[in-house]
């Protein structure tokens, strides 16, 4: 299991972190994933034989966020 935290711009409210820990988790592979809306982050634990960090930022961007 692997752990990544990714930088995300734009992320302002309740709706934003369900929407992006929401999106993250449906992904196959991600055991959690846990937004931080003061440090402007996410942190996700993930099976990187089934899922990439490259396949996790696209799925930021596709919600509307800026992966940094």
């Amino acid at each position: 299991m692997n752990t990544v935290t990714i930088t995300v711009e734009g992320m302002t409210c309740g709706h934003c972190k369900k929407a992006v820990e929401g999106a993250l988790s449906k992904l196959d592979g991600v055991a959690s994933a846990e937004v931080d809306l003061n440090e402007k982050n996410v942190t996700v634990q993930f099976d990187s034989s089934k899922v990439t960090e490259e396949q996790l930022k696209s799925e930021i961007d596709d919600q509307g966020y800026d992966v940094v």
